[in-house]
């Protein structure tokens, strides 16, 4: 009896030629496909693709609408911060004093 633990160089190449030829005699005898059913498939093929188009250029437009809002939304965040810093301006010497003379007055209340 042959040992297959430990196969020769033939002995692979010759299994290797006879697979193949067992895989190409495999596809020799597989009935053709019918012209009826491979237009069928073409079509549904073609109705997935367009599909997955129409899809994707939806979602393209989805995420461009939403890009822009996010843009508008930070525009309007910008405008406003804008808006705070200019009506925020420094205090006056006057009015830094009147309040450290208020916080004093209130000091002086509390004993």
């Amino acid at each position: 009896m042959k040992s297959n633990h430990n196969p020769n160089l033939q002995d692979r190449l010759g299994a290797a030629a006879k697979s193949r030829q067992k895989a190409l005699d495999a596809l020799r005898a597989k009935p053709p496909v019918d012209e009826k059913i491979l237009a069928a498939r073409q079509e549904a093929q073609l109705k997935r693709e367009a599909a997955d188009r129409e899809k994707r250029a939806a979602k393209v437009a989805r995420d461009q609408a939403a890009a822009e809002a996010k843009a508008a939304e930070a525009a309007k965040v910008a405008e406003a911060a804008a808006k705070a810093a200019a009506a925020a301006r420094p205090p006056t010497a006057a009015e830094m004093k009147a309040a450290r003379d208020a916080r004093f007055a209130a000091r002086k209340a509390r004993r």
